[in-house]
């Protein structure tokens, strides 16, 4: 094994790490909902977005798709397994209209993942062509789910408050995608780079927003606290959204993205984008 072979696999396990601890961060959410037996008004959609973000990652970092990738397949995997577990949690605990509504998504999600498998290594018969392709529709993955991750900036924003955004997540979105921004730079992945350097550019301002309006979210929180009677709706938004604000994915990891590839959201493969 070569030096930057190495230096590849000692970033690609940290961004492993990163990631998983980035799809794990809804797990107090889901005990709530273990303990409670109930979604209550918990959303599925970040969960289902990520199952099959993760999915499409797995198959890109598979030999036949895109070769000495194991560790793409390791964190998506994992991911796939994580997020499978919360959507069957959904399908336990919710009502009947929406647990129609989930395993219809899911289903759709299954067959989506099924047929792209099957056309890419049926009809497909070059490496390059089918990480292209497969490639591809990862970036699109990734990049449709910044949407969350970016509302909660500009509510940040608009509120003047980091409330909404905890700063451990914002720190973990950050390091999520600038280690698998490295691991793809280190043997040039453009389908891993563009999606984390989007992630760590997202984290990088998440963490930005953080510092410029930490000292107002004190200033606020002590006057509620003065009138008495405060409302820690922080609690509440970020449990319904922490999967959201990942901003990378494991390689795809969003997030948070361990999509490894931005692998929130979550916020929450290969290149760490969950």
């Amino acid at each position: 094994m070569t030096s930057p072979d190495i230096a590849r696999t000692v970033v690609g396990i940290i961004g492993n790490v990163i990631s998983l601890f980035l799809f794990l961060s809804p797990l107090p959410t889901f005990v709530q909902i273990w303990k409670k037996k109930s979604v209550e008004q918990y959303s599925p959609a970040p969960y289902l977005a990520t199952l099959v973000n993760c999915m499409v990652w797995t198959l890109y970092g598979i030999p036949m798709v895109h070769p000495h990738s194991i560790l793409v397949v390791t964190i998506n995997g994992s991911g796939t397994a994580i997020e499978l577990i919360y959507v069957i949690l959904f399908l336990i605990y919710s009502d009947k209209k929406k647990r129609l509504k989930v395993l219809l998504v899911l289903m759709i999600e299954l067959i989506f993942i099924t047929v792209l498998t099957l056309l890419v290594l049926t009809i497909v018969h070059s490496i390059k062509k089918r990480s292209a392709i497969v490639g591809t529709i990862c970036i699109l993955f990734n990049i449709m789910m910044y949407a969350s991750p970016l509302a909660v900036m500009k509510l940040v924003i608009t509120t003047k408050s980091v409330e909404y955004m905890p700063f451990f997540l914002s720190f973990a979105s950050f390091a999520n995608g600038v280690a698998w921004t490295s691991y793809a730079l280190i043997r040039f992945d453009p389908f891993i780079t563009i999606p984390n350097g989007l992630g760590t550019l997202f984290g990088l301002a998440q963490l930005l927003l953080y510092a410029t309006y930490y000292k107002s979210t004190k200033r606020q929180i002590a006057a509620r606290r003065a009138k008495g009677g405060e409302v820690d709706l922080s609690e509440v938004v970020v449990n319904a959204n922490n999967r959201d604000s990942k901003f990378g994915t494991a390689p795809g990891a969003a997030h948070i993205n361990a999509n490894a590839n931005g692998r929130a959201s979550e916020s929450m493969g290969e290149d760490g984008t969950s």
